[in-house]
């Protein structure tokens, strides 16, 4: 069977052409060895299992590769990397989108891919259409609290406090790979049943910025504009940008304005569902605000977002002209 994390994309039967892509490397090769692991037969594994690179192939390897059948075992599987290396040979392409059409008995067949960005190409569309797909964007730093969290759950069975999560996010950022070892590391310290806290992550001596970016975006969600002008400079000390700033308030306001307009249960039905527990935080901060500040809000920080991309003027300089025009707007209110 597929690992159930996948099913509700690539379906529950196993065999067939599986298509991962995107641009996350470590959650498609993630994909792919769990894939590789539910239908291999630890003891048969050798005999049946393939890991190809796209760029070292030539059209009469890969049919002899794909046309071989298990031994002595139900599936055999053939990971290829790299898969967009064969778009420009009409040959590899053609052997693909045959074996696309009428998967050989007892053949699974993993695509690991990078199309090019912004690609229309037809090879990529077909494949997308034709095989079982799942595509893995970048995780974005609005949501690696929440990655983090359905990672403690899915892969550790334990639970992690949301402030711990923010904590590690800030720390480490989107390497996935370093997230998930730290991630291993205090699993192992926290006894079944409970919970990771802020203490147990700074016990593993990872080190925790001064400001958090999530409780940033919520001084501002909260109307604290002293709060977040004080914090802006430590958040820009510590490597963020304006512009990845923007992005995140975007967000944020974005969600702040469906629990305005639409109340606390139009803004859970719109989130994913393991992050429907925000709604309660953002239906605090909307009493804050009227759609019409939001509106405003988002206007100026597309304002904001377009003069930093122009360069000239600094990123605090900007970020901070446009909290200080949120608390005029408060004010004058």
């Amino acid at each position: 069977m597929i690992p159930t994390a996948m099913t509700a994309s690539l379906g529950t039967e196993p065999g067939g052409v599986f298509y991962l892509f995107g641009e996350d490397e470590y959650r498609k090769q993630e994909a792919a060895d769990a894939l590789v692991e539910a239908h291999l037969d630890p003891a048969t594994r050798d005999f049946n299992f393939d890991r190809l690179r796209g760029g070292d192939l030539d059209a009469e390897a890969l049919a002899s590769i794909l046309g071989t059948p298990p031994m002595m075992a139900e599936w055999r599987v053939v990971h290829l990397r790299e898969t967009e290396a064969l778009s420009g040979s009409p040959r590899l392409r053609d052997l693909i989108l045959g074996v696309l059409e009428a998967p050989p008995p007892g053949l699974a067949l993993i695509l690991s891919c990078s199309p090019p960005s912004g690609s229309k190409a037809r090879f990529y569309r077909d494949l997308a259409a034709g095989a079982r797909s799942m595509e893995f964007a970048p995780i974005g730093a609005n949501d690696l609290p929440a990655w983090i969290m359905d990672r403690v759950g899915d892969v550790h069975g334990l639970e992690i406090e949301e402030d711990a999560a923010r904590a590690l996010a800030q720390a480490i950022g989107s390497d996935l790979a370093f997230l998930s070892r730290e991630l291993e590391k205090l699993s192992n310290m926290v006894d079944e049943g409970t919970r990771i806290t802020r203490a147990e992550v700074e016990a593993a001596g990872i080190h925790i910025p001064r400001q958090d970016r999530w409780e940033w975006f919520d001084a501002v969600g909260e109307r604290r504009i002293e709060e977040a002008l004080e914090g802006l400079p430590v958040l820009l000390d510590h490597g963020e940008s304006g512009v990845g700033l923007v992005i995140g308030l975007g967000t944020h306001l974005l969600r702040l304005g469906v629990a305005v307009t639409g109340g606390p249960r139009a803004l859970e039905e719109a989130l994913p569902p393991r992050q429907r527990w925000l709604a309660r935080r953002f239906a605090s901060q909307a009493r804050r605000w009227s759609a019409d500040e939001v509106e405003a809000a988002l206007l100026g920080l597309l304002r904001v977002d377009r003069l930093l991309k122009a360069g000239g003027a600094s990123d605090q300089h900007l970020v901070e002209s446009w909290l200080l025009e949120q608390s005029v707007r408060r004010e004058a209110a």
